[in-house]
């Protein structure tokens, strides 16, 4: 009988483990070295040479850096080693391989970059652009499935011995190595490091959702037909009809739900809005769209 039940499970297991294939993990690798390279460049030719700051583990390397006159590259890549065996353990082998490799070759390139000159001696363009680039590169990573800083690692892994949300727990990191970096370099330095984080934080987001953010919309009414109907014929957009049911009244509801992009979310609300004032519309942003039919029809 074990063995019975035991042999339907085998390739749902076999499923779960698949490897990537050879085009797959090569583009992984690719973007993840492009994206190593841009860490060091904002690093090494923006950041450091003016004395700017990032958070977590890169923030604490700069600092050590400067204090001991050893090149950041040894810091980034001697620090980010316990969180690889904690990425592991965490998240899993995948991550944890792309994550080691995206900290070697970061390492790498921020020694090798290191004798060259800053583009730019100008504190806020340095700040600005420096975070646009890091940013830029750590986005990529993430996206491909790895980590260049082991920060957020070790804050899931608090987050579950404290009550804290991983965000919580990160920016009380980020603070600490900001006021110490201020005792370092002077508190005119930590603020436009803040400023260059709070640049590569939001270069983070529009790597990683990409710029034509996608938007996910819920709607109930009682003309799901024609409302469905319009969407497919003024927006060129799929729809599917759910069923649901009240929970206050226990009427069966028909809920449409489309995918759009945020240009075309006025129009939606104006097509709702024509076929049934009181219909109930939720829209939400969704960071990645794949499969299904999602590709924009032609509107005649």
């Amino acid at each position: 009988m074990e063995q019975l039940q035991a042999a339907p499970q085998e390739p749902n297991r076999q499923r779960q483990h698949q490897k990537a294939g050879p085009r797959r993990l090569l583009k992984r690798t690719l973007f993840i070295f492009i994206g190593a390279i841009l860490m060091a460049i904002g690093i090494e030719i923006f950041l450091v040479p003016n004395s700017i700051m990032d958070g977590g583990i890169v923030g604490v390397s700069i600092i050590l850096s400067s204090i001991t006159g050893i090149k950041i590259g040894l810091f980034l890549f001697l620090l980010n080693i316990p969180f690889f065996f904690l990425g592991y353990k965490q998240i899993g082998k995948t991550f944890a391989l792309s994550t080691i490799f995206g900290i070697t070759v970061l390492a790498i390139f921020s020694t090798f970059l290191h004798p060259v000159a800053a583009f730019t001696s100008d504190i806020l363009l340095a700040s600005v652009f420096g975070g646009i680039v890091l940013g830029a590169g750590v986005g990529t990573v993430i996206r491909y499935g790895g980590s260049l800083d082991g920060t957020e690692i070790l804050a899931i892994l608090i987050n579950k011995r404290l009550p804290f949300s991983v965000g919580e727990i990160v920016m009380f990191f980020n603070v600490f190595i900001f006021l110490w970096g201020g005792f370092v370099f002077g508190w005119d330095r930590a603020m436009y490091s803040v400023l260059a984080y709070f640049v590569a934080f939001k270069t983070i987001d529009v790597v990683i959702q990409g710029l034509d953010e996608s938007k996910s919309a819920w709607i109930i009414s009682d003309q799901y037909k024609e409302i469905g109907e319009a969407i497919i014929a003024r927006l060129g957009r799929g729809v599917t009809y759910l069923d649901g049911e009240g929970a206050y009244t226990g009427e069966d509801k028909k809920v449409i739900f489309c995918v759009i992009t945020r240009l075309e979310e006025a129009k939606l609300k104006s097509i709702v809005e024509d076929l049934d004032e009181g219909a109930f519309l939720a829209v939400a942003d969704i960071a990645e769209v794949r499969g299904g039919r999602f590709k924009k029809k032609d509107i005649h």
